[in-house]
């Protein structure tokens, strides 16, 4: 599936019309004809001569019943969107779609380029250097070009804290890597020099956190004691020509949209991708004030995340119906009331436009 495009392309892609919503089911064919002639009734003109001769007409043999109606929820078909991409150091362009989740992207990208998807790190979306204000979070614009970012180099380093924080905000692909997504200036981490922007954090002290979501991974890392050397272990993303040397450092207002066209391809944990409008200016004032509270909370940036949350809480009138939305929906978190409080509050004062 590939078709001849230089590697720095980063314009539209074509697309198909989107599937949305269930097929519409043809109308049920009108039941058959009953016979008029009821037992008892008059016979009629062919009855009759039948039975002058002394035949009997057989009768035709009964329907057989109809199906009964399909239980369960109605299946809903995978939106037929056809993106562009491009392995972020150099390849030809190919192909994909008919995917529904990060990890089933992943898939998708590495059968075009006969490679593992554990060799995916991370994708960014119309920019192939490694751009935390490109990255491929939970959306994707129906125009944008798929950026994948494969293993490079791997470095392991000793580390030892000299103040309670690294100086790191942590972030995951969403199929089982954490990497960093910001390095603060003049904190432990930067003055490891061989540490980047887009590392993907492999082991802590050989133990490794493969899997691990990246709040877990930032749970890890802060809780290792001030003064005692551990040790890290990163990978970091292959890089082209142009890029090598380069230590990419986000700037401090690094978040912003995430995608760029008109209508986006919401990619979901559980449950299937949806095609939906952009979000507006409310949800994506809330969610980057959010987002600011999670690195500030817990150490990590994740858009998608924040807009899980904005969409549990904007609709919410009190603080007690919110804590209980965040508990069924994201309770595997256990966020601290503190910044469930401060969460509220900041949505609230987005809606009234007080920020």
């Amino acid at each position: 599936d590939f078709t001849n495009s230089s590697l720095m392309r980063t314009g539209g892609t074509e697309t198909t019309n989107p599937e949305l919503g269930p097929m519409q089911n043809g109308e049920e064919m009108s039941p058959l004809a009953q016979d008029s002639n009821k037992a008892g009734g008059p016979a009629s003109e062919e009855e009759e001569k039948s039975q002058a001769h002394g035949g009997v007409e057989p009768s035709a043999p009964p329907l057989p019943p109809s199906d009964p109606p399909p239980s369960g929820p109605p299946e809903y078909p995978r939106p037929r969107l056809v993106f562009h991409t491009q392995l972020a150091h150099g390849s030809p362009t190919g192909r994909i779609h008919g995917f529904t989740n990060v990890k089933e992207l992943y898939a998708k990208i590495a059968e075009v380029f006969h490679i593992s998807p554990s060799e995916i790190l991370f994708c960014t979306l119309n920019s192939h250097k490694v751009d935390m204000q490109k990255l491929l979070g939970g959306q994707i614009g129906l125009e944008d070009f798929i950026f994948a970012h494969v293993r490079g180099e791997t470095k392991e380093m000793e580390v030892t804290k000299t103040e309670d924080a690294l100086g790191l905000t942590i972030t995951d692909n969403g199929a089982g890597y954490a990497f960093i997504k910001r390095i603060k200036e003049e904190s432990t981490i930067d003055q490891l020099k061989t540490v980047c922007v887009g590392d993907h954090i492999e082991a802590i002290n050989d133990q490794s956190i493969v899997g691990c979501r990246h709040y877990e991974v930032a749970k890890m890392l802060k809780e290792q004691p001030r003064g005692t050397p551990f040790t890290l272990r990163l990978v970091g993303p292959k890089k082209a020509f142009d890029m090598i040397g380069m230590r990419t450092r986000a700037p401090k207002s690094s978040e912003g949209k995430m995608v760029n066209g008109k209508e986006t391809l919401r990619l979901r944990s559980k449950g299937s991708a949806t095609v939906q409008e952009v979000p507006n200016e409310f949800e994506e004032r809330a969610t980057k004030k959010v987002d600011d509270l999670l690195e500030s909370y817990m150490g990590i940036r994740d858009l998608d995340l924040a807009t899980t949350i904005v969409e549990a809480g904007k609709d919410k009138m009190n603080p007690d119906d919110f804590a209980e939305a965040m508990d069924s929906v994201l309770g595997d978190f256990a966020f601290p009331d503190v910044f469930l409080f401060d969460v509220w509050g900041a949505i609230g004062d987005v809606k009234d436009d007080r920020m």
